[in-house]
């Protein structure tokens, strides 16, 4: 089957052939003619070979292109058959027709690109010309940019572009074949950078024999070389081929043809020898082919004004002469410019005409050695030299013709070549920006150096144009040349941006608005690049000698972003895009790092994506994209390729320690630098200050290292040259002058070039002895490292000088104005015979001459305009070139911390003030993406102070802290604004609350404003009750008129003031609106969630949080209760979410509530929060090992808060002891924690004074809230009382152990003694206030049925709590512990004296304090500000709930006595159990301690022990409870009473015991039994008393015989006799008449029986005792002794009673000192008896009467035996009683 392939090229020859016939020149054509025509006839030799093959690939491409080339060629075709041959070679290259493996593709390509680009056609018209060219400008592009365009040679593929250019640049053509020649070479530039990477820079051994340079002029037509129109001269005969190294002679009047026919090849040698073309490897291929180098170290600088010549455009054709260049090893090859030529035909239009002329100075031989080799294709084809004519290789194209590509381009933007136009400038700078983005120029030598150089320089003269185009391409360049190069390009970046700066702060009124649109908009496009702001501040604002860019620009850009007018434009927005760039890029780094992805920061830049794109048989679109197809297929090279990529060693600069430096490093760099700045302006005034500041500073050394100072003059470009100048000149510093000269280094440098560079280091002074001393030590050193070259140093100086001359003579101004400038000639004359007698050499002195000539040495601050810009930039690309042009590469994030900290301020204001002006969504997001990016990176370095500075920030644009209360919810509901900053700051705080310091306070404020709003959720406002049935109570109480004191008046006030302002309207529709979205927002800011996870707060955090809440207490002017109230439950509930580590902020709680409860002067709202809490407080937290025995003395705030404030909180403190009991008794050890807790209840329950030791004395009310911690309250110790109790009783009844009791205060008791001594002093070291008055410890009196406490009132309710906690812990013998037990016994004897009567005492004296007191918690400061808000509403919503039953006005309900009747007899149970129980529990106490060796601590089970701790107390309670007013309670209590005083475990006790029984309790008993106790129920008391009396002698009967070891014996008996008498005469009925006297039968015929009356040794056979006896019986039963005992009265009884009366009377007599006092309760004397001065020692005083007895007949007789007095009057021998100690 026939290749389809064939049939195409069949049917263009057709077309091709059949055009040519109709054309008129052959309408009369013979077939001899076409045998005759060379066209016609190539054409029909084509279809033969056809014929006769089978497929395409069977013959040479160059076989079938031939005859359509020639016609391209042949300059007599008319334009549409050229126009026809184009498109027919267009199709063969679409349709692959040329295979790239044919090993004569390459020969095809060459020729194919040789015929196209100089094709030739005679014009027609100019539409149908433009036709043509475009046909050419598709071939070419075809060409390039299909796979067989790999084989083009560098010459052709700079001809091809050269041809587009010029369609590009003829202004005479049409716009829209300019702009496709303009597309064309996009592509094309696309392709071959984007081939960069496929090919190699050549080794340096190859670059003299192999390298041409390519030359591609942008008009290529000097004046000389015009051509005129000629005649053209016939063709030359058809098998001269023109061969390459023809040369042809610029005045050469005729114009060549190709005219190719035959199967000659397309290149000939014509000359034999070897071949002309250079040897050029594109290293396609991996074959290790030598190479050549395009990049020429050697100086590749080639000014653009030898690269452009004129573009005139003429009508001729014309090819421009070819001057060598002066380049030592330099081969130009040059691909001339085109004219156009007109044709001589009947048209006159215009034709390029395209001409030839190469000219090639290689030297023939040296490039055949290149010739050996293979060439392999890529698609792996090899090729031999056997297919090329006589070896001449075709060598595909690579780095030359896209190193001489790139210099054109850069040619074409030099803004200061006259012949560059606007259009051509901005071309380069479209396709040098389209081979930027290509390719990566940065590891090719010989295009960096054109970067650096000329490109950078052109560039940063064209941000000077005014041309917005030309000004908006050029810094479209800049970016993608520092974004892919700024490690090369370190000065010149510096450059740049300084440039940009200038613009963006100009204020030429001429300067575009979009200029500095464009600069801002550059800057923000670098500050995007990944760490190229880091960079910037690792390399220029951590430099010694440049600015600091960074620094600069970010205040550039904070102040740009302040709009002065208010009014926000897109550069205000612009600068802040950049700051927020580098939050945006910190952010991004601090997330990675909290992701640990560091994985993906290590990434080197990554090669071109390999594409499978464009494996489809149709050409690829774009030169980029054949790019990626060609590299296809050389995976091999590609490995080589990237592997020697990265292979570089990190070099650091200097200045650094390490190729990455800590940030303090930096920071002393950046010090350093401040110094060194301060002493280079110093040195440019004067320079020996300058030096001297910086030896002061430690910078040079001191004294002067000429070394070091030589150094630092010549690297610090911030130094006037002018001084540097004068400093080394000066004759005192010759030495320092030899080291400046010695850091430069002149070896292998001509004396000119020398002496340029020296030149340029400082202004060369203007004196000649000056210049002498300068140039001679120049001299000198120059000699020394060139090895002597001349003759003599004063040869070399000579030169010198000449030079110097030269320079002035050939650029000086005023030199020639007046003569001629010096000739080549007359420089060598000057200087015959001057080295040392000969001559220089003269070639050299020409290089010299022709140097001076052609380029200036610029001395410094000389020039200006263009020769100081070049100057300037020279300076610049040598600094370059030194050691301080390294730029320092860093991995992102490296120094995040160092700029957030030098960004974050101007950042924050700026963003504060966009969003503050801006309306836009959009910009406003925007503000607040930025705050919180900002936040987050302040997090993650902890920076508290910048997340503080935006927290301040946002909360002033919530509005909340700044509107008033009412329109708060209006406002902030219709601000749309507002709300987004309360969302932010409340997110970023629940985010970032670890590093909020005094941010706290500001959120709080706002939350604050949002509580008295009402805008908060309800859960924040509910807070937890213990009285309220819901446990629940809202802090936003509402207003209750009916409960207020001053409601009436207040009420109509407020009603008034309230219709005024509302007009007795609702609120408005929108303002509901406004105030659902409010608390909608409010609701989705959820400001819970701060209080919830404050428990993951870091504790500095946490501690400032609370700081914020606890600075709301009370300043006079703004305090409102709720406020603190809220802010206070606030504190509460962290404190509980911090449970775990609530030991670290304990004390400030504390601390707090302290100040709240003990200064609080009335009880009001927030105390009672204050109290709730702490009781909720230890609720919760006496779990806690660590703070439990804190938390339960900080309970103590509670009794030290002033009494009556306490007992309006009873209630709340009685359920939260309850509550505390039930669930923590078990956490409670120790004795002082117990006493607390007892302490309190006996205040709440009965209203006991606290004790007095801890009330914080107001004389004192400067004492400071912290005055007392915890400890030092609890240094308050019970132990300390004990010291001195100023009385040892009977029975030690607190003190057993060592355990005392916390004393209560003295100031008025109500039945007791008050003991007043020096050695009471001591005791007072526990009192508070060191300046209080000494507190008198008072004392129990245990003669006494009651504790002779303080009592105040109590709350019938709170009293009933706490008898149920005290029975709680009673009835659980789990709770009940040695450390307890005596506090549990006490307190159950203070509820039952405060219960006693049913409390009623209390009901009485209340009624008085009844209205004071509420109008007192009523009593408000009002707050000045809102007179008529809702605020001023009573702060008692519950006024009732802190004073016991104000409902009951008058009287006492029925209910009320059985709730108090239940409270006594459910203490009397607990007495009694415990009573029951006591043996047992202290007797397994004793046994669990058995192993404790420690005596101290031990609990001995003994009956003393419990007598003392247990069974007396209790009895004296249960007693006590039997002269209740009440009959059921008397009548139980007696049972009680008799049930456990004759209880079996009381057995044990001893004789003392007993008695002390007798003393202590029966004794007491009866004589408050004599009292009118119950009035109303006469008959009731009758019954008690005689049950009473029935008692005492039951109790005295069972227990007669240990009694009657005792010494007092008879002093116990007469006591007894003495109540027989008064109860005789007590009652009113006959029920005691009768039952004493049966009583006391009894109790004689025991002691009689028992023979105690009977004595031996009595002359009567009976004792003193019966004697006694009978004279007191006889006092009120005189019959009865006749009635047992028939014997006679004894005489002498009337002396016995006397004395035993005055013992009675003689009250007051002193005790012996011996002794210490026993306050004993005597009978009631008078309220008016005097009491003794206090200043005696330690007297009894007399018990005050108490309100209750008031009735009672004063009675002449004692009631109680005091054993004391008894013994001092008694005629009785008794003996001493042993002591109980």
């Amino acid at each position: 089957m026939v290749d389809k392939n064939i049939y195409i090229v069949q049917g263009e020859i057709s077309v091709v052939v059949a055009a040519i016939k109709r054309n008129s020149r052959w309408s009369t054509h013979t077939p001899l003619d076409e045998e005759q025509d060379p066209l016609l006839n190539s054409f029909s030799q084509l279809k033969e070979t056809l014929n006769n093959i089978k497929d395409l690939s069977d013959v040479e491409p160059n076989v079938f292109l031939r005859p359509f080339l020639e016609v391209v060629r042949s300059e007599d075709t008319t334009g549409p058959i050229t126009g026809l041959a184009l498109t027919s070679v267009n199709k063969f290259l679409s349709y692959g027709l040329i295979d790239a493996n044919h090993e004569g593709a390459a020969e095809g390509i060459e020729n194919m690109a040789d015929a196209v680009t100089h094709a030739r056609f005679v014009g027609t018209d100019p539409a149908s010309d433009e036709v043509v060219l475009m046909k050419i400008l598709q071939v070419l592009r075809s060409l390039l940019l299909t796979p067989v365009g790999a084989h083009l040679t560098n010459e052709s593929v700079c001809e091809i572009m050269q041809s587009c250019f010029r369609i590009c640049f003829e202004m005479r053509l049409s716009e829209l074949l300019r702009k496709s020649a303009e597309h064309t070479l996009v592509d094309m530039v696309q392709l071959l950078f984007s081939r960069l990477p496929q090919f190699k820079e050549e080794p340096k051994s190859y670059v003299g024999t192999n390298m041409k340079k390519l030359k591609m002029r942008a008009g290529g037509m000097s004046e000389s070389s015009k051509w005129k129109k000629q005649k053209r001269s016939p063709r030359p005969p058809r098998h001269v081929v023109r061969s390459p190294s023809g040369q042809m002679d610029p005045g050469q009047s005729s114009t060549l043809t190709n005219n190719l026919s035959g199967g000659v090849p397309f290149i000939e040698q014509h000359s034999g020898g070897s071949s002309t073309l250079p040897g050029l490897d594109s290293a396609v291929s991996s074959i290790s082919s030598p190479t050549t180098d395009s990049g020429l170290d050697t100086g590749s600088k080639t000014t653009s004004k030898e690269d452009l010549t004129d573009l005139e455009q003429s009508s001729s054709t014309a090819t421009s002469p070819v001057t060598p260049t002066t380049e030592p090893g330099r081969l130009e090859s040059q691909s001339e410019g085109r004219g156009v030529e007109r044709a001589q035909s009947a048209s006159v239009e215009s034709i390029p005409e395209v001409l030839e002329d190469r000219d090639l100075l290689a030297d023939q031989s040296d490039s055949a050695s290149v010739h050996d080799m293979d060439y392999v294709n890529p698609r792996g084809v090899r090729f031999t030299q056997s297919t090329q004519k006589e070896g001449a290789a075709l060598i595909p194209y690579g780095l030359p013709c896209l190193r001489e590509l790139f210099r054109f381009l850069i040619s074409l933007t030099n803004p200061h070549d006259r012949h560059n136009s606007d259009v051509m400038m901005h071309m380069g700078l479209q396709l040098l920006n389209v081979a930027l983005e290509a390719a990566h120029i940065a590891p090719y030598q010989s295009l960096l150096c054109l970067v650096k150089d000329e490109l950078c320089r052109h560039l940063t003269q064209l941000l000077g144009v005014d041309r917005m185009n030309l000004y908006a391409a050029s810094i479209r360049v800049c970016f993608l040349l520092f974004e892919g190069m700024r490690e090369h390009l370190k000065f010149q970046l510096e450059m740049y941006l300084k440039k940009l700066m200038d613009i963006i702060t100009s204020e030429n009124p001429k300067m575009a608005y979009e200029m500095k649109e464009m600069a801002l908009e550059a800057i923000v496009q670098l500050w995007r690049i990944p760490s190229f702001v880091t960079e910037l501040y690792i390399n220029y604002d951590c430099d010694f000698y440049c600015s600091n860019l960074f620094e600069d620009l970010t205040k550039l850009l904070s102040k740009n972003a302040f709009p002065v007018s208010g009014q926000l434009y897109t550069t205000h927005l612009l600068s802040l895009e950049a700051l927020l760039t580098v939050i945006d890029s910190t952010e991004a780094h601090c997330q990675a790092k909290v992701l640990n992805s560091a994985a993906q920061q290590d990434q080197s830049e990554s090669t071109t994506v390999e594409g499978d794109k464009t494996r489809t048989a149709c050409p690829p679109t774009s030169g980029h994209l054949m790019a990626e197809k060609m590299r296809l297929g050389r995976q091999d090279q590609e490995e080589t390729d990237t592997g020697t990529l990265p292979k570089k060693s990190l070099k650091k600069p200097h200045r650094f320690n390490s190729c990455l430096p800590d940030s303090q490093e930096l920071l002393e760099i950046k010090n350093k630098k401040k110094l060194l700045i301060t002493g280079t302006e110093q040195f440019n005034q004067k320079p020996k200050k300058g030096i001297q500041i910086l030896q002061e500073k430690g910078l040079l050394s001191s004294p002067m290292d000429n070394n070091e100072v030589a150094q630092w003059l010549r690297e610090n470009p911030r130094l006037d040259k002018k001084m540097i100048g004068e400093f080394i000149s000066d004759r005192r510093n010759t030495d320092l002058l030899d080291s400046f000269v010695n850091t430069f280094t002149f070896q292998g440098l001509r004396i000119d070039e020398a002496l340029r560079l020296y030149l340029e280091a400082f202004r060369l002074p203007g004196e000649a002895p000056v210049i002498h001393r300068l140039l001679e030590t120049f001299t000198d050193n120059w000699q020394k490292v060139n090895g002597n070259p001349f003759q003599s140093n004063d040869a070399g100086f000579a030169l010198a000088y000449a030079v110097i001359m030269l320079n002035t003579d050939q650029h000086n101004h005023n030199v020639r104005k007046q003569n001629i400038p010096m000739t080549l000639e007359q420089f060598k004359k000057n200087l015959k015979g001057v080295n040392g007698g000969n001559d220089f050499d003269q070639d050299m002195l020409e290089d010299i001459y022709n140097a001076i000539k052609n380029e200036e040495i610029v001395m410094p601050d000389e020039q200006t305009g263009l020769v100081k810009e070049n100057y300037v930039w020279s300076v610049l690309l040598h600094r370059g070139a030194s050691s301080e042009g390294m730029f320092l590469h860093v991995p992102e994030s490296s120094y995040d911390r160092d700029l957030f900290t030098m960004t974050w301020g101007p950042t924050i204001a700026a963003l504060s003030y966009v969003f503050d002006k801006s309306l836009d969504e959009n910009i406003i997001q925007k503000a607040i993406a930025g705050f919180r990016k900002c936040a987050m990176i302040s997090a993650h370095y902890g920076f508290s102070d910048v997340f503080d500075n935006l927290i301040i920030s946002l909360c002033k644009f919530t509005t909340l802290s700044s509107e008033s209360v009412e329109n708060l919810p209006t406002v902030f509901g219709s601000n749309r604004k507002a709300q987004v900053a309360a969302k932010t700051v409340f997110s970023l705080a629940h985010r970032h609350g670890d590093i909020l310091r005094e941010g706290w306070k500001n959120i709080m404020d706002s939350m604050l404003q949002l509580f008295r709003a009402e805008l908060l959720p309800k859960s924040m406002v509910e807070v937890e009750d213990f009285v309220d049935p819901n446990e629940k109570i809202s802090l936003q109480r509402e207003e209750t008129p009916s409960n207020r004191g001053e409601s009436a008046v207040l009420s109509f006030v407020s009603w008034l003031t309230l219709s005024e302002q509302s007009g007795l309207r609702g609120p408005s529709t929108e303002n509901q609106e406004a105030k659902q979205a409010a608390l909608l927002c409010i609701k989705h800011c959820d400001p819970e969630k701060l209080i919830t996870e404050s428990k993951f707060l870091q504790l500095e955090s946490l501690q400032e949080l609370m700081k914020a809440l606890i600075s709301v207490t009370p300043d006079e002017e703004t305090y409102d209760e709720e406020d603190a109230a809220f802010c206070l439950e606030m504190l509460l509930r962290i404190i509980l979410e911090n449970r775990d580590r609530v030991s670290c902020v304990w004390q400030t709680v504390r601390d707090h509530l302290y100040q709240l409860c003990v200064h609080a002067s009335e009880s009001c709202f927030l105390v009672e929060r204050a109290v709730v809490g702490l009781l909720r407080l230890a609720i919760r937290l006496l779990r806690r090992e660590d703070i439990g025995s804190q938390v339960l003395l900080s309970l103590r705030l509670m009794l030290m808060m002033k009494p009556y404030v306490l007992s309006r909180v009873s209630r709340e403190v009685a359920y939260g002891l309850h509550e505390l009991l039930k669930t923590n008794a078990a956490n409670i050890h120790c004795t002082d924690d117990w006493y607390t807790l007892f302490s309190l209840l006996e205040c709440i329950g009965a209203g006991v004074k606290p004790p007095a030791a801890l009330q914080v004395a107001n004389t004192h009310p400067d004492i400071d809230t912290g005055a007392q911690s915890d400890s030092e309250l609890s240094s308050y110790h019970q132990s300390e009382v004990s010291l001195d109790r100023g009385y040892t009783s009977d029975s030690e009844v607190y003190t057993e152990h060592g355990k005392s009791r916390m004393p209560r205060s003295a100031t008025d008791v109500d039945v007791g003694w008050l003991v007043v001594g020096k050695d009471d002093l001591d005791g007072s070291k526990a009192a508070v206030t060191p300046a209080s008055k000494p507190l008198s410890h008072p004392l129990v009196n245990q003669y006494s049925l009651t504790l002779g406490q303080d009592m105040g009132l109590h709350d019938t309710k709170s009293l009933i709590k706490c008898v149920d906690s005290l029975s709680f812990i009673v009835r659980d013998a789990a709770h009940v512990t040695p450390e307890n037990f005596e506090l549990c016994v006490k307190a159950i004897r203070v509820f039952v004296e405060a219960s006693l009567n049913g409390g009623y005492r209390t009901h009485e004296k209340k009624k008085s304090h009844k209205y004071d007191s509420k109008s007192s918690r009523l009593r408000k400061k009002p707050r000045e500000k809102e007179g008529t808000s809702r605020r001023t509403k009573a702060s008692n919503q519950r006024p009732a709930r802190s004073h016991s039953d104000d409902e009951e006005d008058e009287g006492v309900p029925a209910s009320y006595h059985t709730v108090s009747f239940q409270v006594s007899l459910d203490l009397l149970d607990l007495m009694h159990t415990l009573h029951t129980r006591a043996a047992g529990i202290y007797s397994s106490w004793a046994e669990e301690q058995h192993h404790l060796e420690d005596a101290g601590r031990k609990i001995e089970a003994d009956s003393q022990t419990l007598w003392s701790s247990c069974w007396c107390p209790l009895l004296q309670g249960m007693a006590w409870l039997c002269c209740d007013a009440r009959r059921q309670v008397r009548m139980q209590a007696l049972t009680y009473l008799q049930r456990a005083l004759l209880v079996h475990d009381l057995q044990t006790l001893d004789a003392v015991e007993w008695e002390s029984c007798f003393n202590k309790v029966l004794f007491p008993l009866l004589t408050k039994l004599l009292d009118n106790i119950s009035p109303a129920d006469v008959g009731g008391m009758e019954e008690t008393r005689m049950r009473a009396c029935t008692l005492l002698s039951k109790v005295f009967l069972q227990h007669l015989s240990p009694l009657l070891s005792l010494p007092t014996f008879a002093a116990l008996w007469l006591t007894i006799l003495d109540f027989m008498d008064k109860y005789m005469h007590a009652g009113s009925s006959d029920l005691l008449l009768e039952a004493i006297p049966e009583s006391l039968k009894n109790m004689l015929l025991v002691m009689d029986t028992a023979g105690i009356f009977h004595s031996a040794d009595s002359r009567t056979g009976y004792s003193d005792l019966w004697e006694i006896t009978w004279e007191r019986i006889d006092c009120f039963l005189p019959r009865l002794k006749e009635e047992l005992f028939k014997q006679a009265v004894i005489p002498g009884t009337e002396h016995s009673i006397a004395t035993f009366s005055l013992s009675g009377t003689d009250r007051s007599s002193p005790v012996p000192p011996s002794k210490p006092p026993m306050p004993t309760p005597a009978k009631m004397s008078p309220p008016e008896s005097p009491l003794p001065p206090l200043g005696q020692s330690p007297l009894i005083l007399q018990p005050l009467a108490s309100p209750l007895q008031v009735g009672i007949p004063p009675m002449s007789l004692p009631i109680i035996l005091n054993p004391a007095l008894i013994e001092a009057t008694s005629p009785v021998p008794l003996l001493p009683r042993p002591s109980t100690d």
